[in-house]
């Protein structure tokens, strides 16, 4: 069939809209099952520029990599979860951190626990965050010098830095100057935005930290978070549809805030009523919950393998958008805005 010059750029937006169209019936069939469900079954990333959308505990990530199940200074943990994707400039600092928890003494490198699943999203189990590629957990026992094994990788236990007959109190014969040096370390880089770590850990580096301090804010205490602690990463820069945190409150965080974690009513099992009626069953996190992008993240085509994915480190810099991937040409479109979000929960001191 012939075409004329005039007639390409009304196929080509055709064409677009197709796609598009393709795209939204795809994710109207899908509504029904949970998000968590559809994301928590991919097993490769989208192809596409590294973008996250949403917030940290409702989104989902274009062009993640993942990062090396084995490094010189790291050890990736829980291989069979599918869980050590991220945006590359987490995968980056992941790296940088790893090299420098071994300069302050961390044996040979960190183990690295959850990231992000390959498009991130809802999980089918465990967290309500790490759902745009800007999360990891790092876990409080350092990598052994010899090289864990894939079975030792799952059946590794966690190791509680807390006493376990006393209340938010850190067990003295556990606890190292090591341990406090790591957690003040990842803070300090200024792409990450918070570290949350067990309120009576929070508690031991208010009361115990004699170096600089400028960087202990960042550090939050959180529910559990006793045997790892969590990085969050700031929106990257450039990153439009990727919806930030509010800002920690000035201060080290040794205030306030930190001492109602140690009253009753962070702990206390809500009071029920008698009289009221029972509760609907919530309702599971639809794909038409999150940020439109993620039905497209959804549909669109990986890479022909997790190798292709798989970060490469370069010469320790920070990339800045970087990825395993060339975006396709449907990334510059503009033809879907992305929705505000609202990070969760809510029920917590102000910058927690």
């Amino acid at each position: 069939m012939k075409t004329t010059r005039g007639s390409r750029p009304i196929a080509a937006a055709l064409m677009l809209a197709a796609a598009f169209a393709t795209v939204i019936g795809d994710a109207a069939f899908a509504e029904g099952r949970p998000a968590k469900e559809l994301f928590g079954g991919m097993a490769l990333p989208a192809k596409a520029a590294p973008s996250p959308y949403g917030s940290y505990a409702k989104g989902c990530i274009a062009g993640a990599v993942a990062i090396p199940t084995d490094g010189p200074t790291w050890q990736a943990m829980r291989l069979s979860r599918n869980r050590r994707w991220g945006h590359p400039q987490m995968i980056a600092l992941l790296e940088r951190f790893s090299r420098d928890a071994v300069q302050l003494g961390w044996g040979s490198g960190i183990l690295i626990g959850d990231i992000s699943q390959p498009r991130g999203g809802p999980m089918l189990s465990g967290h309500a965050s790490h759902q745009i590629g800007l999360d990891a957990d790092i876990w409080f026992t350092p990598k052994p010098v010899n090289p864990l094994s894939p079975q030792q990788r799952e059946d590794m236990p966690f190791t509680s830095l807390l006493e376990k007959n006393k209340f938010l109190t850190v067990d003295r014969r556990l606890w190292t100057d090591t341990h406090a040096r790591i957690v003040v370390q990842a803070a300090s880089y200024p792409q990450v935005e918070r570290i949350f770590v067990n309120p009576a850990i929070k508690k031991k580096l208010c009361d115990t930290w004699t170096g600089d301090r400028s960087a202990l804010g960042k550090i939050r205490p959180i529910y559990g978070h006793d045997a790892h602690f969590h990085i969050r990463m700031r929106c990257p820069d450039g990153a439009s549809g990727c919806k930030p945190q509010a800002a920690v409150p000035p201060g080290d965080g040794c205030d306030k805030s930190l001492a109602w974690w140690f009253t009753k009513e962070p702990w206390a099992a809500p009071k029920k009523d008698p009289n009221a009626k029972p509760a609907p069953k919530p309702r599971a996190m639809q794909v038409s919950d999150l940020p439109k992008a993620c039905a497209m993240v959804l549909d669109a085509g990986g890479p022909s393998s997790e190798l292709e994915a798989t970060y490469q480190a370069q010469g320790g810099g920070m990339p800045t958008a970087a990825s395993a991937f060339v975006a396709p040409v449907a990334a510059a479109d503009s033809s879907f805005e992305i929705p505000a979000v609202v990070p969760v929960p809510a029920a917590r001191p102000a910058g927690w």
